[in-house]
């Protein structure tokens, strides 16, 4: 099993703050910001960066669909983690200033990919996939943050 990730970045026309409160705010923007691919999402406690648990089911292709239910931390200022209870998923939101009134947003995610031949295709497709999936993510969020 090799470590599979995938990482995108935006850089967002606000400052680091709101964008950081923004992505912390699961009872409000996220579930607003969140593509198609995402599904029943739902806050089962918290909702508000450290100590939230969020459920939602992530469909990255049209056979692949992850039920995930992820335990939110902060382990520094401008970091926030979401580790899946359900797997080795774990995604890191790393959001810091990148000049006047501008931010850059780093989502990085990395699993514990699959062995053999259909390990090879996910560490080959699956960052592409996700990559993809979170910079539409992304894209929402400054559209929601900038308007």
């Amino acid at each position: 099993m090799a470590q599979v990730e995938a990482t995108t970045e935006r850089v967002i026309a606000a400052d680091a703050e709101t964008v950081f409160d923004a992505l912390a705010d699961y009872k409000e923007v996220r579930g607003k910001v969140l593509p198609g691919h995402f599904s029943e999402y739902e806050v089962r406690e918290g909702g508000d960066g450290e100590g939230t648990l969020v459920h939602w089911k992530l469909q990255a292709t049209s056979k692949r669909v992850r039920d995930c239910l992820l335990e939110v931390t902060e382990p520094t200022d401008g970091r926030l983690v979401e580790k899946d209870r359900n797997s080795s998923m774990v995604t890191t939101w790393t959001v810091t200033p990148a000049g006047e009134g501008r931010s850059k947003a780093v989502v990085s995610t990395v699993w514990n990919g699959a062995g053999g031949i259909g390990g090879f295709f996910e560490r080959t497709f699956a960052p592409k996939g996700l990559g993809r999936i979170y910079d539409e993510l992304l894209q929402n969020l400054a559209a929601e943050i900038e308007k």
